[in-house]
């Protein structure tokens, strides 16, 4: 009899055993999913993760720079740097012919609506005369007036003082999303257009030292090209340069058959005043290109923008003249090739990213905020392996609870989500990924999410 119950009893209770046997089944097939992601690597540093701790300048670097400042005597240096690093985080693009003409015409029509309602008689010649100075001084008020920057030698070392080690810090990090996720690319060439003081030569020496074998660095300013060459000798006319095959040039190489490995281009095209040069300059910078274009601008709406501008142009414009015929395809920070989502936002806000660095002078870590784009010319082993598990970009900080991670995520279908992470709807190896990454670090997409963890709209 007592058998007989116990069998009734197990029986009586077989819904629940199902149910329990289930959930352990998915358990185990997603744990099976995320040893696959994972490739092994611990949580804390699983292959999403792009993050670097706080950077500093190379110690050669740092020891030139300070030495060159120091030697410069330059008056109210600390005043004029604060102002150059506003007037750069400010600075907008020129503004185009055809919008200035179209908006003066709209002006000038609505004055003239205006005066044609009043009574009176009016000389008419008074009239326009009125009506031009009035659309000239609102245009004054409203436009911007974009002027070009031209560096002499105490201006170079003011934007040393004031955006080498940011600038250095923007770069190592976007580099360093290729040198984790690819780890066979071992580039031997490097052209850097707009390479100011040479910080891009020094971070990617940092990451490639044993294959870089010649890095030409194109500033169309004199003055920044001797700083940088000091710099390269620790301001010692005398020494030897501290890294080899260093080349300055104020123009780029004439031949398009003439390629590099890597191609950059930091918070330089924000200095290109029109739309068409810019459009020019970054067709050049791809036929240079044979693996990798990389393209750094200010973490601004401005930033953001002209480098959404720059993609369209790869991904959907045609050259006349094709030397390389490999597309053009993105691999990073995007996940996806459609129209970037934050563009279609209300009121629009920039995609950034956070790197933390210590700058030349003084003991508490700065933050840099910077916009980047990575093109390819074909996905390297590594990044085609982990598209059989889609990852999705962190743009924002995750925000960690009890037993939950809220991550607002660009996903591989060109949306933004905010997906609310726990170990029982996405495993616990995701979930501990989640608690581990930080602001713009890759995380493996769930495919099936319920429709309340995702909101296309929410920013921080």
């Amino acid at each position: 009899m007592a058998t007989r119950r116990y069998i009734s009893c197990v029986f009586c209770q077989r819904p629940s055993v199902v149910r329990i046997l289930g959930k352990n089944m998915t358990a185990a097939a997603n744990l099976q999913t995320s040893v696959d992601f994972l490739k092994g690597e611990p949580h804390k540093r699983h292959p999403g993760v792009t993050h670097l701790k706080t950077l500093r300048l190379p110690d050669d670097l740092q020891s030139a720079a300070r030495s060159i400042i120091h030697r410069a005597q330059v008056p109210q240096l600390s005043d004029r740097t604060l102002k150059l690093t506003n007037f750069l985080w400010s600075r907008k693009r020129a503004v185009e012919d055809s919008t200035l003409r179209q908006k003066a015409l709209s002006l000038e029509k609505e004055l003239w609506e205006k005066a044609m309602q009043k009574a009176g008689s009016v000389d008419k010649q008074v009239l326009v005369d009125r009506i031009q100075r009035e659309v000239f001084s609102e245009l004054r008020r409203t436009i911007y007036r974009w002027t070009p920057l031209k560096y002499d030698e105490e201006l170079g070392v003011v934007y040393m003082a004031a955006r080498m080690a940011g600038g250095y810090a923007a770069v190592r990090k976007a580099l360093n999303e290729i040198k984790k996720r690819d780890a066979s690319f071992a580039p031997q060439s490097l052209l850097d257009f707009g390479s100011g003081l040479g910080t891009v030569a020094w971070a990617s020496h940092a990451l490639w030292a044993d294959t870089l074998k010649e890095m030409v660095c194109v500033d169309s300013s004199g003055p920044m090209n001797i700083l940088a060459e000091r710099l390269l000798k620790g301001d010692d006319e005398h020494a030897d340069a501290h890294m080899k095959h260093v080349y300055f040039r104020q123009f780029l190489p004439m031949s398009p058959k003439v390629q590099f490995d890597l191609v950059t281009s930091a918070f330089t095209l924000s200095e290109i005043p029109t739309t068409k040069e810019r459009e020019e300059v970054v067709f050049t910078l791809w036929r240079k290109t044979s693996s990798y274009l990389l393209l750094v601008e200010n973490g601004t709406k401005e930033g953001h923008q002209i480098l959404m501008e720059a993609r369209d142009i790869l991904l959907q414009k045609k050259e006349k003249n094709i030397y390389d015929t490999r597309p053009a395809s993105v691999f990073a920070p995007c996940p996806h090739e459609e129209t970037c989502p934050k563009l279609a936002l209300m009121p629009a806000v920039p995609c950034n990213f956070h790197q933390m660095y210590m700058p030349l002078y003084g003991h508490n870590s700065h933050t840099e905020k910077f916009s980047y784009l990575i093109l390819t010319r074909e996905r390297p082993p590594e990044a085609e392996g982990v598209k059989e598990v889609e990852w999705s970009r962190l743009i924002a900080s995750p925000q960690a609870r009890t037993r939950h991670v809220h991550c607002r995520l660009c996903c591989p279908n060109g949306q933004l989500k905010h997906v609310v992470v726990t170990a029982r709807k996405h495993s616990r190896d995701v979930y501990r990924c989640a608690r581990s990454s930080e602001w713009g670090d890759q995380l493996p997409l769930v495919p099936e999410v319920d429709d309340n963890e995702m909101t296309h709209n929410d920013e921080s």
